[in-house]
C-alpha cells in the first residue's frame, strides 16, 4: 500500500475536513441517542423536595420550562448519564438532574435508589459504538464502529473508516467477528477477524492514477478498558491483506486508539 496510501502526513484538504466533521457529528448523535436508556426500575416517583425543576434537555444549559410541586408524582421514562427524563400527570415531559431525583420517594414513601452503570453493565452490554483514530500503513485513519454482542464472548462489528494521505485518500468498510476470553475483566483483551473492501482515490499528480476498489481481510487483537459509567477506552492492532488485481497482494498494518459507549 506504500504507493497509494501509506505516505500520509500532509494537512487534509477542506473536503476531508468536512467529511471528518460529518463523521464526528454522526458519532456524537449515536452517543446521545445511545446514552438514553430505559429506567424501568423507577417508574413513578413522588416529589419530596419543595419542587422539581424540569428542563428542555439533559443539561444545565437547557432552560427550565416547568416546576413540579411537592407531593406531585412523575413517571421516569429514561436516564441519560446524570439526567432523567420524566413525564408529569398532565403529560409534560422534561429532564431533571440526578441530585433532585435522589430526593424523590416511591409511592409507598420509601426512598428511591438510582443505580449507576458499572462493571457488570460493561460485561453484559449488548450494543457498543465508538470512534477511533490511528495509523494505517503510514496513513492517518479515523474509524467509526457499531457492535452487537451475540453472547458475552462473541460480538459482531460493522466498521467504516476514512484514510487520509499525501498522495491518495480512501475509505474502508468491514464486518468483524470479535472474541473476548474474559469479558468480566475491567481490562478485557480480545481477538478479531474480518473482511471488507477498501477504495483508494489518488490525489492530482503529474501522472494521474486510477481509483481502486479491492477486497480486504484482516486478523488482529486489542483490549477494551472500562472507564466509568457507560464509557470505555479501546486500543487495537490489525494486520490486513489487500487482495489486488495485480500479481501480488499487499499487506498493511494498522493501529488505532479511541473511546466507545456501551448500552
Amino acid at each position: 500500500m506504500e504507493r497509494s496510501i501509506t505516505t500520509i502526513h500532509s494537512t487534509p484538504q477542506p473536503t476531508n475536513r468536512v467529511w471528518l466533521g460529518c463523521l464526528v457529528a454522526v458519532v456524537l448523535q449515536i452517543f446521545l441517542a445511545a446514552s438514553g436508556y430505559a429506567a424501568d426500575d423507577y417508574q413513578t416517583v413522588t416529589v419530596a423536595d419543595p419542587y422539581l425543576e424540569m428542563r428542555t434537555g439533559p443539561g444545565r444549559g437547557y432552560p427550565i420550562f416547568n416546576v413540579v410541586d411537592r407531593g406531585d408524582s412523575v413517571d421516569v421514562l429514561k436516564q441519560r448519564t446524570e439526567w432523567y427524563q420524566v413525564r408529569t400527570a398532565n403529560g409534560k415531559e422534561g429532564w431533571v438532574a440526578r441530585e433532585q431525583m435522589e430526593l424523590t420517594l416511591k409511592p409507598d414513601g420509601s426512598a428511591v435508589s438510582f443505580k449507576e452503570a458499572g462493571i457488570e453493565d460493561f460485561t453484559n452490554a449488548r450494543w457498543e459504538a465508538g470512534l477511533l483514530a490511528g495509523d494505517f500503513g503510514g496513513a492517518n485513519i479515523i474509524s467509526l464502529y457499531g457492535s452487537y454482542s451475540l453472547n458475552p464472548n462473541i460480538s459482531v462489528e460493522l466498521w467504516g473508516s476514512q484514510i487520509l494521505g499525501n498522495f491518495s485518500n480512501g475509505w474502508m468498510g468491514s464486518v468483524n467477528i470479535v472474541h473476548e476470553a474474559f469479558p468480566e475483566w475491567r481490562f478485557s483483551p480480545f481477538f478479531t477477524l474480518g473482511a471488507g473492501a477498501i477504495h483508494t482515490e489518488p490525489k492530482s499528480t503529474i501522472i494521474q492514477g486510477q481509483d481502486r476498489t479491492d477486497q480486504i481481510g484482516h486478523v488482529g487483537g486489542g483490549f477494551r478498558i472500562y472507564a466509568t459509567r457507560r464509557f470505555l477506552l479501546r486500543a487495537e492492532y490489525k494486520s490486513y491483506v489487500v487482495f489486488t488485481s495485480r500479481d501480488e497482494n499487499e499487506e498493511v498494518e494498522e493501529w488505532k486508539v479511541g473511546f466507545a459507549f456501551f448500552f
